[in-house]
């Protein structure tokens, strides 16, 4: 399993996101590639415990659609909502500058994955997670979102 806890998963990851342009379409979605930048910064701030947002979490989130999601060898489906914290139009960062935004992103990147330990921040949906479990999100989201724009 793909995960943030693999140099050469962090690696993909990263020459992935330096491979989107400002002029990059969606596939799927209503994000431009500059918010999908701004939003997977806002998900690493959560992660690290930076940045607050909302639960929507029962116990089917927090267990099978958890294990599910961080398991199962499938693509996450499209269309999935936000928490509105988060959310491009609404609660999420905008895009300013597209180079600086992704200079901003990767710096969160590399500091959630080599955060010693994030258990103790819940997930806005799953709720507690390990470490292991974050990283594995971690690597999931941004590779949600890449594919999201062709990448």
């Amino acid at each position: 399993m793909r995960t943030l806890a693999s140099r050469d998963d962090r690696q993909s990851i990263l020459e992935r996101l330096e491979t989107v342009t400002e002029k990059d379409r969606s596939i799927w979605g209503r994000m431009t590639a500059h918010q999908m930048l701004c939003h997977l910064s806002d998900s690493y701030s959560v992660a690290l415990g930076e940045r607050k947002v909302s639960a929507a979490t029962g116990p089917l989130q927090r267990t099978l659609m958890k294990w599910i999601a961080l398991n199962m060898p499938l693509p996450w489906p499209h269309g999935v909502p936000t928490r509105p914290e988060i959310e491009q139009g609404l609660g999420g960062t905008a895009p300013v500058a597209f180079d600086s935004d992704r200079e901003h992103l990767t710096a969160i990147f590399h500091r959630f994955t080599d955060a010693p330990d994030m258990a103790s921040i819940p997930h806005p949906i799953f709720n507690r997670m390990n470490h292991a479990e974050w990283l594995r999100w971690g690597y999931l989201h941004a590779d949600h979102h890449l594919r999201q724009f062709g990448r």
